[in-house]
């Protein structure tokens, strides 16, 4: 029997009881070196059927098949005002919704009753020849055919460019060690920790998150997380000693994984600097924590150890050849009330720190104004009056409250407000974007930890798929999802837009994306909305480029 099927972009969202909605989708186009993704959705009414999935293509090779699998959402958005009313949403409602991305069993058994979704990754080397492939997908009951679809995909003679846009997501060391309950830095931690890194590098994630000390982030005051920090600290008659042997395997590792750039943990607590992170040490051969929430950021000894730290950090790093590739962090998201305790941690940092960038969150110009040293990383909501300042370095960033009317990547938000960050970034002539959830397996304040698989909501403390891109698979490997994939995406349509300027003028660019978003100028509140729209302008990019290799082959 012949069951209902169709091809669907990467932007849709498929839920089981209902007809499917998105544009039709049986032809594309991709540059060469990219991963392009579409969804091969089925209905059956059959229980306990087994199915089998067979491409048929010359990119047969390239092609990976995985299900679509629901995970459950018990919250929505604990920060969005019921006054914004916001619109752009796929619902309301908590329930089941389509996310997690699980590889194809064999036999596959598929919901009964039920529209199901097959995620279509096609990994294009960079050596592959130009033209037209078709890929043809075949569901198979019993051996028996029961529906094909066709998708012919137009492989662009040109090769998409390296990334220039520096984008970090952040790792959490302690949650993996958590989760699959090894201790950590052990054999098996570090494996993990590689297999994680490695997923962020393919998704365009080039820069990693590195826990010099334990992170003072997303912790209530007074409770601790596990002990992360890489750089080993022994305490002996009121001097200190360190040992960064820890700290070079996990930067030799990253960049074996294809890390280019290193963010350093922030020093000072979250929230304006006002107490130091937890450290620890060997004293007198006993581990024991020297400072933590019991420290004031201006405690003297606190002062001392940083000052005997950093001269030894920054020279090890710079024997590595890494000053252009570090950032460092004083204190997470200072506002205007905590400026003058911001200010007075950054400037002690500064003085040791001079040759390396700093930078930090920051949303309000009021505080960036009053540390002209520091690269701010408002919100995205907020970049408008940060890019007139034209900084040497704009960045960026989005977290649980960048709701109204702005991309992000919650689960009940549409695809394609996730997709068009990659457009926006361009826009704005981003150099760098920031997010802090990779893979943050905790409620929110990290007072217990959660299953992600049953929980996406942080325990209710932020929006459905803000902490986390990932969940944690067997074997110490990480799931992608839905979120993860179209994220990724949107970094690849950034890298093809500046592609794009080797053919034609940026202002020319601008004006295309100005022409695709509503009032006739894009921002980051106003830009092309829905599938339709946000495909639409990825054809009309590709349609250039491949316009351009015609002209001059």
């Amino acid at each position: 029997m012949r069951l209902k099927t169709r091809l669907c972009s990467s932007l849709a969202k498929i839920f089981p009881q209902e007809e499917p909605q998105g544009v039709p989708y049986h032809s594309a186009s991709a540059l060469k070196g990219e991963r392009f993704s579409f969804q091969f959705v089925f209905h059956t009414k059959k229980q306990w059927t087994p199915f089998r999935v067979e491409v048929d293509s010359a990119l047969r090779k390239y092609v990976r098949v995985r299900k679509v699998e629901l995970v459950p959402v018990p919250s929505l958005s604990p920060f969005l005002p019921e006054e914004w009313a916001e619109e752009d949403l796929i619902s309301h409602q908590p329930g089941l919704y389509p996310d997690l991305l699980e590889e194809l069993p064999d036999p596959y058994y598929p919901l009964p009753d039920a529209w199901n979704a097959l995620w279509i990754t096609v990994e294009l080397p960079e050596t592959i020849q130009g033209g037209r492939y078709p890929i043809r997908l075949r569901l198979l009951e019993s051996g028996a055919d029961a529906g094909e679809q066709v998708l012919i995909l137009d492989v662009i003679d040109l090769v998409l460019p390296p990334q220039k846009l520096i984008c970090t997501s952040w790792v959490h060391a302690d949650c993996l060690a958590v989760y699959y309950d090894t201790p950590m830095w052990s054999g098996k931690h570090w494996s993990i920790l590689e297999k994680f890194i490695r997923s962020a590098v393919r998704h365009g994630i080039n820069m990693l998150y590195t826990p010099l000390l334990t992170p003072p982030l997303d912790t209530a005051p007074g409770e601790e997380r596990p002990t992360t920090q890489l750089i080993g600290i022994r305490k002996k008659k009121g001097d200190y000693f360190f040992d960064f042997s820890r700290l070079d395997r996990w930067i030799n590792m990253a960049q074996k994984c294809g890390m280019k750039y290193f963010e350093f943990s922030h020093l000072f607590s979250q929230w304006g600097a006002r107490y130091a992170p937890k450290v620890v040490a060997d004293v007198n051969g006993t581990e024991q924590r020297i400072f933590g929430w019991e420290t004031s950021g201006t405690d003297p000894e606190y002062r001392k150890f940083l000052a005997q730290l950093l001269p030894q950090l920054t020279n090890f790093l710079i024997r590595k050849n890494l000053r252009k590739q570090c950032y460092f962090h004083c204190s997470d998201e200072p506002n205007r009330k905590q400026v003058e305790s911001y200010r007075e941690a950054f400037l002690f940092l500064h003085k040791f720190l001079k040759e390396f960038h700093l930078f930090d969150a920051m949303s309000d110009t009021g505080v960036a104004r009053r540390i002209p040293e520091v690269i701010p990383i408002p919100a995205e909501e907020h970049i408008r009056t940060f890019a007139l300042q034209k900084p040497d370095q704009l960045w960026t960033y989005y977290s649980c409250t960048s709701q109204k009317k702005v991309s992000n990547r919650f689960l009940h938000m549409p695809s394609s407000r996730n997709r068009i960050l990659g457009a926006l970034l361009y826009r704005y002539g981003i150099s760098g974007f920031l997010n802090w959830g990779f893979n943050f397996y905790y409620s929110g304040l990290s007072r217990f930890p959660l299953d992600p698989f049953r929980r996406t909501d942080a325990g209710g403390a932020f929006p459905p798929g803000d902490a986390f891109l990932v969940y944690p698979g067997r074997n110490g490997a990480p799931l992608d999802s839905i979120h993860y994939e179209v994220f990724a995406e949107a970094l690849q349509d950034f890298r093809v837009l500046s592609l794009l300027e080797r053919y034609l003028h940026r202002d020319k660019i601008m004006d295309m994306l100005d022409h695709h978003s509503p009032g006739g100028r894009m921002t980051m509140t106003e830009y092309p909305r829905g599938e339709n729209a946000v495909l639409s302008l990825r054809k009309r990019i590709n349609k250039c480029l491949a316009g351009s290799v015609k002209e001059t082959s």
